[in-house]
């Protein structure tokens, strides 16, 4: 199908006003210009609490922002990792997504920073978003929630950083994961993926970018092949928790996520993957510009209410 109206307008605008591709910007221009899509989300809702924490990491003090709903506890736990290609992206432009999951969902979202590129590479932000998570299991009751009940999200490289932590928690004997929600995921420097190709140019997000962002992410080409990098390099993916996998038809990560997803479901992981026709990268974050992000919210409450509520 065509690309869906309103975000071929939100892509006209963006080419009017001379947005630049991510790899033509500076570090600091690419931050800039990822806290915009603040400016393409619908208003936020109102949640019963939210809590902005700082919390000891593993190098350092982190930032979390807890968003507590009006809902029976105890209720399950989502931590949240934003996007950014891991170079940009904050707790403020994930505000209003994390709102609406908390509300839908019934559960306690944790967004969760990290340490970002290219002044702490991989695997700083790993170890940033493992740490998260043992801190929301030993944590949740706090504000309501099931340790017990524990599910890993994020998009675009966040989404890579909650496939990774799924692995190391397997890998370290916890915490358990229950699931993994991980929306139009980037999962592999290296690939002859045709959504590279096909969906290379025109779409906000490019391969150029999606190169770009890998460059200030790795610092050396042996960490490409590192399963905590590059998910789908992984020789073992047996054991990980049920994973919901969505990706964008529009969207040069598409294919990526997709054969993560088949990777899964081959390693007997319980895996539902749905691609939304019509969309593209980013759209998580452009629910005021882009209506039918919401399609993306439905599907993921159902499969949390599925697996962990």
């Amino acid at each position: 199908m065509p690309v869906d109206a309103h975000a071929q307008g939100l892509l006209d605008a963006l080419k009017a006003q001379g947005l630049k591709s991510f790899e033509q910007m500076t570090i600091t221009e690419a931050r800039g210009a990822i806290e915009t899509f603040v400016g393409l989300q619908a208003p936020r809702e109102e949640v019963k609490q939210v809590h902005d924490l700082t919390v000891k990491g593993p190098a350092g003090e982190l930032q979390y922002r807890v968003f507590v709903p009006a809902a029976p506890t105890p209720m399950p736990v989502i931590v949240y990792f934003h996007g950014g290609g891991w170079v940009g992206g904050s707790l403020a432009v994930v505000d209003e997504p994390c709102r609406a999951i908390a509300n839908r969902c019934g559960a306690v979202v944790i967004a969760a920073s990290y340490r970002l590129s290219p002044e702490a590479r991989f695997p700083a932000a790993t170890e940033d978003a493992y740490a998260a998570v043992q801190w929301a299991s030993a944590n949740a009751a706090t504000y309501g929630g099931d340790a017990n009940r524990l599910g890993v999200m994020g998009d675009s490289a966040g989404a890579n950083l909650a496939a990774v932590v799924s692995m190391m928690a397997r890998d370290r004997k916890g915490p358990a994961i229950k699931a993994q929600i991980l929306t139009y995921p980037v999962i592999q420097r290296d690939g002859d993926f045709a959504s590279r190709k096909a969906n290379g140019e025109g779409y906000l997000l490019t391969s150029a970018g999606v190169a770009w962002f890998w460059k200030q992410y790795l610092a050396s080409d042996a960490d490409a092949v590192n399963p905590y990098a590059s998910p789908i390099m992984a020789k073992d993916l047996t054991g990980l928790p049920p994973a919901l996998v969505l990706t964008a038809e529009f969207d040069p990560a598409r294919d990526e996520g997709e054969a993560y997803g088949k990777a899964l479901a081959k390693a007997g992981v319980p895996v539902t993957v749905r691609r939304f026709d019509g969309l593209i990268h980013g759209v998580f974050w452009m629910s005021g510009a882009v209506p039918r992000g919401a399609e993306l919210q439905q599907a993921i409450v159902q499969f949390v209410s599925k697996q962990i509520n």
